[in-house]
C-alpha cells in the first residue's frame, strides 16, 4: 500500500494514498481499535448536508470566499448523497463528542476539493469547519439522521402495516372466533376486531412518534464548544438551519437555548421512547400472530400465515414463523439499546455530553431495525395472513366461556355451574344447561348467539 504524509498539530503521519481523510482522522483509526462497529452511515449523510448549510452560510455573511464555499457544498452535497461512504471508517468507540469524525468529514471536503480545483486550497479547520465545532456539529448531525432515519424508513414501514391490517380488517369482517385472556378462553370477538387493536397500536405509536420528531428538529449550530457561540457570526445558526431544512426537505429550528442544546440529550431519550413503544407493540402482534398460526395440526391453528423456508434441518416438512421470531428478537434488541441511550444521555458532564457516538448508534441501529423488520414483517407474513374460518368456528362453538351469554336468564352462578358441568362431563354447553334444568334447548339457542356477543 502506498501512503502520503498528512500534518496536523501532533505532527506528521502516513496516510494511505488512495484516501481522502487526513490526520486526524487517521491518528483515530490506530488510537481506537475498539470492536466492530463502524459511525453510522446515517450520521455521515447527515455531515453532508450540514457542512453544505454551514458553508452556504458562511458564504452569505462574507466570513468564506465563494470559491471555498462552492467547493465544500459541491464535495458536502456528493456525501450527502453516499459517495464517499467509505472514506469514513472511524468506530463508534471514539472521543464521546464525535470529533474525530466531524474531523474526518473536513478532511474528506478538504481533500476531495483539493482533487477538483488542482491545488489544496482548504483547510479542514479555518475553512470546512469555519463556524463550528464539534461540540455543536455532532449533535447537529445526530438531530438530522435520526430526524431522517424516522421520516424515511421507519414511519413509511409502520404506515403499510397499518395498511395491510387495515385490509385484513375488510377481508375478515364478521367472522367471529374466540376471545382469550390470560392465554385462556374468553368471550367472543370479531376477527376484524382483534386486527383492529393491532392496528390501534400503530396507529398510536405513530403519534408518539410524531411527539418525539418535534424534539429531534432543533439543532445546536451555532453553539461553537461550550453554547456561546464563539467564533460564529450572527446569523449563521439561521441561515445554516435554513439551508439544512431545504436540502433534507424536512423541517429544522434553530436552539433558543444552545447551553441546554449541547449538555443534555433528553429529546433522544424521549424520542427513543417512542420507538421503545413501537417495539412493545411489535412484539405482542408478532406473538399474536405466531400464537394464532401455531400449529398445524396440534397448536391453535386459527390463521395461516406464508411459509418462508424449511423450518428444520431433521423434521421433514416443518415450517416455522420464523418473520414472527425476526421482529422480536428486533423489538428485544431495542428495548435494550433504550437502556444504554437513556444512560448515555444521563452522562452529561458540565457543558457537554461525550456519549454522543453511543446514542446514535443506538439510536439509528433501532430506527433501522424496526423499519427494516417490520417492512420484512409486512410483506412476508402479516400480508398473507389467512383467517381459518372452520377452525375459528370450531373453537369458538365448544368454548366454555359462551356461558358468559347466560348471565341475563339464569345468574352468575348457575352459569358457572353449567360451564363446570359441561367441562366435567366433555359435553356441550347446551347439554349441560338442558340436564341442569336451567333452559329448555329453543331458550339456549335464544341466550347464546356468538354473533350478538361481539
Amino acid at each position: 500500500m502506498e501512503y502520503r504524509i498528512e500534518k496536523d498539530t501532533m505532527g506528521e503521519i502516513a496516510v494511505p494514498a488512495d484516501k481522502y481523510w487526513g490526520a486526524q482522522t487517521q491518528r483515530s483509526l490506530q488510537n481506537f481499535p475498539i470492536g466492530t462497529e463502524k459511525m453510522p452511515i446515517e450520521i455521515v449523510h447527515a455531515f453532508g448536508y450540514l457542512k453544505k448549510g454551514a458553508a452556504e452560510a458562511n458564504m452569505r455573511l462574507g466570513v468564506l470566499e465563494e470559491s471555498k464555499a462552492r467547493l465544500i457544498m459541491q464535495v458536502a452535497d456528493e456525501i450527502a448523497r453516499g459517495k464517499y461512504d467509505d472514506q469514513f471508517p472511524l468506530s463508534v468507540w471514539q472521543t464521546g463528542s464525535g470529533t474525530h469524525t466531524n474531523m474526518n468529514a473536513n478532511e474528506v471536503i478538504a481533500n476531495r476539493a483539493a482533487d477538483i480545483a488542482g491545488a489544496k486550497v482548504l483547510h479542514p479547520n479555518d475553512d470546512v469547519n469555519r463556524s463550528q465545532s464539534s461540540n455543536d456539529t455532532f449533535p447537529s448531525a445526530m438531530s438530522i439522521a435520526t430526524t431522517l432515519a424516522i421520516e424515511r424508513r421507519l414511519l413509511p414501514a409502520v404506515e403499510g402495516l397499518i395498511a395491510t391490517f387495515g385490509r385484513l380488517e375488510a377481508e375478515n369482517a364478521g367472522v367471529v372466533k374466540c376471545g382469550r385472556t390470560h392465554l385462556q378462553d374468553a368471550v367472543p370477538i370479531a376477527f376484524s376486531q382483534e386486527i383492529k387493536g393491532w392496528r390501534g397500536m400503530l396507529e398510536a405509536c405513530r403519534t408518539q412518534i410524531g411527539f418525539g420528531l418535534e424534539g429531534l428538529r432543533t439543532l445546536a449550530l451555532g453553539a461553537t464548544a461550550v453554547g456561546t457561540g464563539l467564533n460564529a457570526p450572527a446569523g449563521f445558526d439561521r441561515l445554516a438551519v435554513e439551508a439544512i431544512s431545504r436540502d433534507t426537505g424536512t423541517s429544522f429550528a434553530v436552539s433558543d437555548n444552545k447551553f441546554y442544546a449541547l449538555s443534555a440529550k433528553d429529546a433522544f431519550v424521549f424520542a427513543h421512547g417512542a420507538l421503545k413503544a413501537l417495539a412493545a407493540d411489535m412484539m405482542k402482534i408478532a406473538n399474536d400472530v405466531r400464537w394464532l398460526a401455531s400449529g398445524p395440526r396440534c397448536g391453535l391453528g386459527e390463521i395461516r400465515i406464508p411459509a418462508g423456508e424449511p423450518g428444520s434441518s431433521i423434521m421433514p416438512g416443518k415450517v416455522n414463523p420464523t418473520q414472527c421470531e425476526a421482529m422480536t428478537m428486533v423489538s428485544a434488541q431495542v428495548m435494550a439499546a433504550d437502556v444504554a441511550v437513556s444512560m448515555g444521555a444521563s452522562q452529561g458532564n458540565f457543558e457537554l455530553n461525550v456519549y454522543m457516538p453511543l446514542i446514535a448508534h443506538n439510536f439509528l441501529q433501532s430506527a433501522r431495525l424496526l423499519a427494516d423488520a417490520i417492512a420484512s414483517f409486512d410483506l412476508r407474513c402479516a400480508g398473507g395472513i389467512v383467517a381459518d374460518r372452520s377452525v375459528m368456528r370450531r373453537n369458538l362453538e365448544s368454548s366454555l366461556m359462551l356461558a358468559t351469554a347466560l348471565n341475563p336468564y339464569i345468574g352468575y352462578e348457575a352459569a358457572a355451574e353449567v360451564a363446570k358441568k359441561a367441562y366435567r362431563d366433555n359435553t356441550s354447553l347446551k347439554e349441560a344447561c338442558v340436564a341442569l334444568g336451567y333452559l329448555d334447548a329453543d331458550a339456549f339457542d335464544r341466550a347464546v348467539r356468538p354473533e350478538d356477543m361481539v
